[in-house]
């Protein structure tokens, strides 16, 4: 049968997705960064559209992307309340700075900044709603998952929740290391040559905001989760660097987090699993 094969851009391409899954169309959407590199290999250069399309029809028939799995209807909403947030924390912020740089004038214009404090009271108060709606719908649709996830010694009901809405309910993912990777904080290493020496990085595609929240977390659970602080001291007794410690202890709160929801039970902090982790320590 037909299967579809597009990139992702956004609400736009996500409509169009929709419309093919009602249409009972199989369909992929794939990673901008992946069809990019697939086009490299290919030695595509030419950027039109017609060319561009021509270039996913292949990409389809030698890569066989996997068919995107349609979140629940709940999701979407929670994503609409997620999306409203981070515009609006945003718009706070580049209107608090707007504040300052005007203090430091000699004269300041009183009406001007009865306006700009409204609009910050304003948007305060929507984010503080947004978000108290966004746990409280989570809380409801994802009951268990919001339980297990908050009984980790760090983790609080926001990020329970954006983890939540980020993997649909841990729907979506096998296992914690393909989290990692779609999030955007699973290392890659370097070798060449002899330059075998070369620090790890991370990729930066997936959502800056949760993994932004995920770091904040990491340094708080590195002094009071025993699993994650045993690590923190292993790697630092070992000389790594402190950026990739704490992308090391994100990706052992994410493990939690994914054992937690998956097996159904409560975080024993302390608890440590026979199964071997995964190599991300180094």
């Amino acid at each position: 049968g037909d299967h579809c094969v597009m990139e992702a851009t956004g609400n736009y391409s996500y409509l169009l997705l929709y419309l093919l899954n009602q249409a009972n169309i199989t369909t992929s959407m794939e990673n901008a960064l992946k069809v990019k590199n697939f086009a490299r290999t290919m030695l595509s250069v030419t950027k039109t559209d017609k060319a561009d399309a021509q270039l996913l029809s292949l990409y389809g028939e030698r890569m066989r992307p996997a068919p995107f799995k349609m979140p629940p209807d709940s999701i979407l909403l929670l994503k609409q309340k997620r999306a409203a947030m981070r515009q609006f924390q945003k718009q706070l912020h580049a209107t608090n700075n707007l504040r300052k740089s005007l203090e430091v004038l000699p004269q300041r214009d009183a009406a001007t900044f009865k306006s700009i404090d409204k609009i910050i009271e304003t948007l305060e108060k929507q984010i503080r709603k947004i978000e108290e709606d966004l746990v409280a719908l989570t809380q409801k649709e994802f009951d268990r998952q919001m339980q297990k996830l908050t009984s980790i010694k760090g983790i609080g009901a926001s990020l329970a929740a954006a983890l939540i809405i980020a993997t649909g309910g841990f729907t979506y993912f096998d296992n914690a290391k393909q989290v990692s990777r779609y999030l955007g904080i699973c290392p890659t290493y370097q070798q060449s040559g002899t330059s075998v020496n070369v620090k790890g990085h991370i990729n930066r595609n997936g959502d800056s905001h949760l993994r932004s929240q995920l770091y904040v977390a990491s340094w708080s659970m590195s002094l009071y989760n025993k699993e994650c602080r045993n690590l923190y001291l292993r790697m630092k007794e070992k000389g790594k660097p402190g950026k990739l410690i704490m992308i090391a202890v994100a990706n052992k709160v994410l493990r939690q987090c994914f054992a937690v929801v998956k097996h159904d039970t409560d975080y024993i902090d302390g608890f440590v699993s026979r199964k071997p982790n995964s190599s991300i320590e180094g």
